[in-house]
């Protein structure tokens, strides 16, 4: 490993992540603002370009690991069917093969069923797998050097594998947004969907990288890419190419203002910095009530802003809808959808989030003491 500087091939895996990501945002609001795209679009080569990415750095660390001279490396390496390289590497080929055996996949999928504007179906599943294999093995990777590594070069790479972190963060809002529009943020099914992996994935990265603020940074890091998106998309032209068009579309449009995770994600950090004794269940229980109660304090009311015509503008952006959008949508009218039938099951969905969120935040903690002994 190289004192002086982090691998180039470090970089790559966190080019590839990026890479997805900005491909998978962007092929959303093609959909949503031109409609039936091909195999070729750019969205598209943006996604299979993280799995070209991973394997380049993938096929260089296991190629070079097995028949290199490199014994240092190689002692701190794993053995799979005849090849050695880190465990990282491993799994991010993986993540890379199934990322392009989802394209064709996805192409078929089109030209037998039509249009797909869901997130979640069979092909996109493929697709998400391979990069969240990809994502688990850069993250896998930099673990590895991150540990080994001496006190000059450990904060470069702790900085990149928080910026890793934050678009883990991303892409597992990402796959959840047809469950967190502004419409269904006043449904307890609201809460738990966000619960779902992201307290674990913000505690147990922060407390592998053993940075202050490491939670911050993450949120922040899925922060400024959905507000990138959110200013940049609408400044480039687009027009629907498939009816019935509904409304009238002009340029791209992008997904809403991004969830005040950055807040709870603040607290969190002052809360774990103040709690490094406590026994991993109590700090657990108490981070995990503590994300909740702040992202519901601070979740909620803006959400009656962003119903707002005060949010109907290119800042907030709640002014941007998709060319199928009927008139007769909530989003549209600028309404909450309530997906719970009375009260009662609002208050039971409330506790399942509660109880999600600190479930979460103990599981992180617990894998994130695990993560700080990967070698390999």
């Amino acid at each position: 490993m190289n004192r002086a500087r982090v691998p180039w091939y470090l970089w790559c895996s966190a080019l590839a992540v990026t890479s997805a990501y900005v491909g998978g945002y962007w092929d959303i609001s093609w959909h949503r603002s031109i409609g039936r795209d091909t195999f070729w679009s750019a969205p598209h080569m943006a996604i299979y370009a993280c799995g070209i990415l991973a394997g380049i750095s993938s096929a260089y660390l296991i190629f070079t690991t097995t028949f290199g001279r490199n014994t240092a490396m190689r002692d701190v390496s794993v053995r799979i069917w005849g090849l050695t390289g880190p465990l990282g590497a491993f799994i991010s080929a993986w993540g890379g093969v199934a990322m392009l055996a989802s394209a064709p996949f996805d192409d078929w999928w089109h030209n037998a069923y039509g249009l797909d504007v869901r997130i979640i179906s069979p092909p996109h599943m493929v697709l998400a797998a391979g990069f969240f294999g990809i994502e688990l093995g850069t993250v896998m990777l930099l673990l590895a050097f991150m540990n080994r590594a001496d006190a000059r070069l450990r904060p470069a790479l702790e900085r990149l594998f928080l910026y890793v972190g934050g678009t883990v963060l991303c892409e597992s809002l990402l796959i959840k947004l047809e469950y967190i529009s502004r419409s269904d943020q006043h449904n307890a099914l609201f809460y738990t969907v966000v619960f779902l992996g992201t307290p674990a994935i913000l505690a147990a990265l922060a407390t592998a990288s053993e940075r202050r603020w490491a939670c911050t940074i993450m949120a922040g890091v899925y922060t400024a890419f959905a507000l990138g998106f959110l200013w940049i998309l609408p400044l480039f032209p687009a027009e629907p190419k498939l009816g019935p068009v509904i409304r009238q579309v002009t340029h791209f449009i992008p997904w809403e203002f991004p969830l005040l995770i950055v807040v709870p994600a603040l607290v969190t950090d002052l809360i774990l910095q103040r709690t490094g004794r406590w026994r991993t269940l109590t700090r657990g229980v108490v981070a995990g009530l503590a994300f909740f109660a702040v992202f519901l304090a601070v979740q909620w009311p803006f959400a009656n802003f962003l119903q707002s015509r005060l949010a109907r503008n290119w800042f907030f952006g709640a002014a941007y809808f998709d060319f199928s959008m009927p008139a007769h949508s909530a989003l549209v009218r600028y309404q909450f959808f309530y997906r719970e039938a009375n009260a009662s099951q609002f208050w039971r969905g409330m506790l399942i989030a509660a109880f999600t969120s600190c479930l979460m935040m103990w599981a992180g903690l617990h894998a994130g003491r695990a993560m700080r002994r990967v070698r390999r």
